[in-house]
């Protein structure tokens, strides 16, 4: 009996009712055949944008792209010596900037990895970038987990990357040109893209608030970014899509200002915040030698609000 190709695994996993087929893996592979219609034995092409289309939507993540860039070379320093790629998408699936070595670029080429490719998954299946972006969490698809079976050469390792509005903005991506790529080698990297993509949304959520006071909170996943940003009339402007759920916010679109206090003096949820904001206060009198004026103009606030912060803190006048 000759043995199952990829091609009848997955195609048997897609129209399967088994609870083997209730997996993510399968859902997506699901999702791929019944609602993309594609098939896992077709070897065409990796659809591209036209050069004028990767302009636009490269300009209009500019500030995200700027703050992005020297954490994908940091990335990249760590990973490209071993044969992967680093990748950055838009929320659509569309490759918008790479990093890879000139060695390694025939090989991503051949397989469509590359600037203004498509691989949303309704182009390319259940794959890294476009599984990661439908799904909204961190993931690995290794080898023979992708949808068709042109993509089985590669091992993808991926993580969300959401904007100040809370909603997924981008997808950051790690391919492997290697065909000895292990699992284990590959959670490896997962935790590095994780960090990454941490780093990434923490840098552009500072650029967006700029002149806003930023405030950072412990959460259950230490790999999310959880800031709010503070305005000079301490309204909360903004605030991540881990710290929309800390604190029951709206989880996606512009936030509705409210007073600091409302959120941080909460009895009956986090404290994370308020420890971050003592702490933020002490370190900025602690740093001016006891002056409050100079400590103020450190935190980005007024005199007079640096004193009820701190009578709100409890913190005597040093």
């Amino acid at each position: 009996m000759r043995p199952i190709s990829h091609v009848d695994r997955v195609l048997d996993a897609a129209f399967s009712s088994s609870a083997a087929a209730h997996s993510r893996l399968a859902a997506s592979w699901r999702r791929s055949a019944h609602k993309h219609g594609l098939d896992p034995a077709s070897k065409r092409d990796v659809a591209r944008v036209t050069q004028d289309c990767l302009k636009d939507r490269r300009a209009a993540l500019e500030t995200f792209m700027t703050v992005a860039a020297p954490r994908l070379d940091a990335l990249y320093a760590l990973v490209g010596q071993s044969g992967c790629g680093v990748f950055l998408s838009d929320a659509k699936g569309v490759i918008l900037d790479q990093r890879l070595s000139d060695a390694d670029a025939p090989t991503f080429g051949h397989w469509g990895l590359c600037n203004g490719a498509d691989w949303s998954e309704a182009q390319e299946g259940t794959n890294g970038i476009g599984t990661c972006l439908t799904e909204g969490r961190r993931l690995i698809i290794h080898r023979d987990e992708h949808f068709f079976a042109r993509n089985t050469a590669m091992s993808c390792i991926d993580a969300p990357i959401y904007g100040s509005d809370g909603s997924i903005v981008a997808a950051l991506d790690v391919s492997s040109a290697r065909a000895d790529q292990t699992e284990a080698f590959n959670r490896l990297i997962a935790a590095q893209v994780a960090q990454t993509a941490r780093a990434i949304e923490e840098a552009h959520f500072r650029a967006t608030f700029p002149n806003a006071r930023i405030v950072v909170a412990e959460s259950e996943d230490a790999e999310a970014a959880t800031l709010l940003a503070i305005d000079g009339d301490d309204l909360v402007v903004g605030a991540t899509r881990e710290a929309r759920r800390v604190f029951g916010m709206e989880s996606s679109a512009a936030l509705t200002p409210r007073p600091a206090a409302d959120i941080l003096g909460r009895e009956d949820g986090p404290t994370g915040f308020e420890k971050a904001e003592r702490a933020a206060v002490v370190r900025a009198i602690a740093r001016a030698d006891g002056n409050i004026s100079q400590a103020a103009r450190q935190l980005g606030i007024g005199r007079a609000t640096l004193y009820r912060r701190m009578k709100r803190l409890g913190l005597n006048e040093t």
